[in-house]
């Protein structure tokens, strides 16, 4: 795919200092075509000090949204980065959006400028961890609506199969809803409700689900509401750290083996979560990324783009309606 991978330069805790050099690097090493957006001034400084400057085309953006934006005021805030980015996506002068922004306004944003998918009743982020039989688990949704309605965890539900199929090569992918036990009926109002529901839909659903099943391998596709998903994305990544550190200060276990574990669940291996359920690609990386982390997430996007995984989710969603 010819058009470029757009990234919210100053999106992040560290923009635009390490998402410049983030695209710096999926260029040149990744061959990923990206344009970035923001504050010219400082972005072009940024490439100077990579030897960068004429290398990579910038889109100025005026304004910035800040981290602490939980998402309902980014939509009115002017010519953002994350305004101007989603646009170039809905326009089709780009074929992926990426962001370590606020999760909430990048979400609020891409709605806004980007547009969901026919029949979707909100975006959700996927994930894919890492699972102890070797291969991957979806946990969806990973941050995106904190909030849903039993409705909307069922469609989660469906965009994650659709994402194990397309993107995991899962050919029949099992389906898992978290909660607080595996008995039928367990869980808050939410989760029973969200239960019941799940039966009727095209995919294999397995039951209620734990948390110690998130890594296990049990399912491919672990559905919840974006709170808690965010949640268990961030306390597996700090487990693991945790754990691998402990073992390294007791000796217990080879360093070169204990860093190829802690590297399958760093968030510069999976780079970050791809938004679901949009008329275009977006990924929303950790907004504590470095230049690795915006460079892998730069990959992922310009991957995900260039399967046409969109079109692909949003022809698997053409089922009878969740209700």
């Amino acid at each position: 795919m010819s058009e470029p991978v757009v990234v919210d330069a100053m999106g992040g805790d560290h923009g635009p200092a390490e998402t410049v050099a983030g695209a710096v690097l999926a260029r040149r090493d990744r061959g990923v075509p990206v344009v970035l957006i923001g504050q010219a001034g400082r972005i072009r400084a940024e490439l100077a000090r990579h030897g960068a400057a004429g290398e990579i085309d910038v889109v100025h953006a005026e304004d910035a949204i800040p981290m602490t934006e939980r998402g309902t005021g980014a939509v009115s805030a002017g010519q953002t980065s994350l305004a101007v980015g989603c646009d170039l996506v809905r326009q089709g002068a780009a074929s992926a959006f990426v962001s370590a922004g606020s999760t909430g306004a990048v979400v609020s944003c891409a709605i806004r400028g980007i547009g969901r998918a026919e029949g979707v009743l909100r975006p959700a982020l996927a994930v894919a961890l890492p699972s102890l039989t070797g291969g991957a688990t979806v946990l969806i949704d990973a941050g995106a609506t904190a909030d849903p309605t039993p409705e909307m965890i069922a469609q989660f539900a469906l965009l994650g199969a659709s994402y194990a199929q397309l993107v995991l090569d899962v050919a029949d992918p099992s389906v898992g809803l978290l909660s607080i036990g595996s008995e039928p009926g367990k869980g808050n109002r939410l989760t029973r409700r969200a239960e019941a529901l799940l039966p009727g839909l095209p995919f294999r659903f397995h039951g209620l689900v734990e948390g110690h099943d998130v890594l296990a391998g049990v399912v491919d596709v672990i559905a919840t509401d974006g709170f808690t998903g965010n949640v268990v994305l961030k306390n597996v990544e700090g487990s693991v750290r945790a754990a691998l550190t402990l073992m390294a200060r007791a000796g217990a276990a080879d360093p070169e083996a204990l860093r190829e574990v802690a590297g399958r669940y760093d968030p510069e291996t999976h780079g970050g979560a791809a938004l679901l359920g949009l008329d275009g690609t977006v990924v929303v990386a950790h907004g504590s990324s470095r230049a690795r982390t915006i460079a892998r997430a730069c990959e992922v996007a310009h991957g995900l783009a260039g399967g046409g995984v969109v079109a692909r989710v949003r022809d698997h969603l053409a089922v009878e309606p969740v209700r």
